[in-house]
C-alpha cells in the first residue's frame, strides 16, 4: 500500500513539475499557452497561437537552438489589419535574459500581435533567415543586450500607424 502512494505521488509531481515545459525536440498545432523550450527544438509542421497576453514560444535557458525548417508560426492578429483586434497583444518568439540562443529559418512568424521576435537583455543570440510579416509592432526588436547576431532576415508588413517601429 505504501508503494502505491508513494508512485502515485511521484507521478503526480513529476506531471506538477512538468506543466508548462516542453522537453520534446519537435512542436506543431495549436498553442495555447506559453510553450517554454528548455532544449534544441525545431518545428515539424505549422503553429497556430491562441496564447493571450504573452509570448508563444520562450527560450528557457542558454545555448539553444529553435529551428523554424520552413514552417510558419500564426498568432491571434488580423492578417490584413494585424493592429485592428483589440487585447493584450501576444510575442511570437521570446529571448528574454539569455546566452548564446539561436533561432533558424527559413520560415515565418506572423500575424502577432505584438512583436514577432523579443531580444530582452539577452547576449549572443542568432536570428537567420526568417521572415516576418503582419505583426503588430516590430519584425524583430532588440532591446539592450549585445554581440546578437541578426542575418539574412526579411520584415514585410509590421507595424502600424500608432506605432510605426515595423521592421527588423
Amino acid at each position: 500500500m505504501r508503494w502505491t502512494r508513494a508512485i502515485g505521488w511521484v507521478t503526480c509531481t513529476i506531471i506538477l513539475v512538468g506543466a508548462g515545459t516542453a522537453d520534446a525536440t519537435e512542436i506543431s498545432g495549436a498553442i495555447s499557452s506559453t510553450l517554454t523550450i528548455f532544449d534544441d527544438s525545431e518545428l515539424v509542421g505549422d503553429v497556430t497561437c491562441t496564447v493571450t497576453g504573452g509570448p508563444c514560444i520562450a527560450f528557457g535557458g542558454p545555448n539553444l537552438t529553435l529551428e523554424l525548417n520552413g514552417f510558419t508560426m500564426t498568432g491571434r492578429a488580423d492578417a490584413l489589419a494585424p493592429c485592428s483586434t483589440s487585447g493584450p497583444g501576444e510575442i511570437g518568439i521570446d529571448v528574454n535574459t539569455q546566452q548564446h540562443d539561436a533561432i533558424r529559418g527559413p520560415g515565418l512568424v506572423q500575424q502577432f500581435r505584438n512583436l514577432g521576435i523579443r531580444l530582452f537583455h539577452s547576449t549572443g543570440v542568432v536570428v537567420k533567415n526568417v521572415t516576418l510579416s503582419s505583426n503588430c509592432l516590430s519584425g524583430i526588436i532588440v532591446t539592450a543586450g549585445s554581440d546578437n547576431e541578426l542575418e539574412a532576415n526579411v520584415s514585410v508588413r509590421n507595424g502600424s500607424p500608432a506605432s510605426p517601429c515595423g521592421g527588423i
